[in-house]
């Protein structure tokens, strides 16, 4: 956006959210109300860097790791420090929000219940299902005022036994949430969990712009 922005976006990516950046961006510019940057990183090991504790494998043999404490301290502690000596951001007058995709979603949400550096998250198809996710959240709150989440309505008919939890996990989640007094929306996308991939985390980076 031409204007300074006001708000500065952060997004966990792989090559899949690199393809479509661009239209996201647009699709963002197009349904915001102000100015924003966005910046991402890309997370090479997306089973071991997003997750915050160790869980079997639920995809072929690749267990889950519990790199996310260090995942977000790089975002804290490096990619914050440089942009902010780049002068494209600047805490005083702009406000940061994270967001993401799939265990990117997850790992913003459970971000916002480590940092107070985020004031909004935006969570689109979030893997909530992730095991003693739902345990832990019921025991914690959230230090972001408005949380953005998302799921596509044939996600909890997916196959895998563990992934089909997603969509009671997201309802408690929501619930959870609600009861807490965050500001929250959870909104149904039509298709499976990998259509759209975009246009959704454009509709939840939009819609926390809009609550600022």
């Amino acid at each position: 956006m031409a204007d300074q922005p006001e708000l500065l976006l952060v997004q966990p990516v792989d090559y899949n959210d690199m393809e479509v950046l661009d239209n996201e961006v647009a699709i963002i510019e197009s349904q915001a109300t102000k100015p924003f940057a966005l910046v991402t990183f890309e997370v090479k090991d997306w089973f071991g860097e997003l997750t915050p504790w160790p869980a079997p494998a639920v995809f072929g043999n690749i267990p889950f790791g519990d790199g996310a404490e260090n995942t977000l301290s790089f975002i804290t502690d490096v990619l914050l420090p440089e942009l902010r000596k780049r002068q494209i951001y600047d805490e005083e007058t702009m406000k940061s929000l994270i967001g993401g995709y799939s265990l990117a979603g997850f790992f913003a949400l459970w971000a916002c219940y480590q940092s107070q550096m985020f004031h909004g998250v935006a969570a689109v198809s979030p893997s909530v299902w992730y095991p003693d996710w739902i345990r832990y959240a019921q025991n914690h709150k959230p230090m972001s005022s408005s949380v953005y989440l998302s799921l596509g309505d044939k996600e909890e008919k997916a196959r895998n036994p563990v992934m089909a939890q997603v969509g009671d996990c997201i309802r408690k989640q929501y619930e959870l949430l609600v009861g807490q007094g965050v500001n929250t929306i959870l909104e149904w996308n039509k298709g499976n969990h990998f259509q759209h991939t975009g246009e959704r985390t454009a509709k939840g980076f939009a819609w926390l712009l809009n609550q600022m």
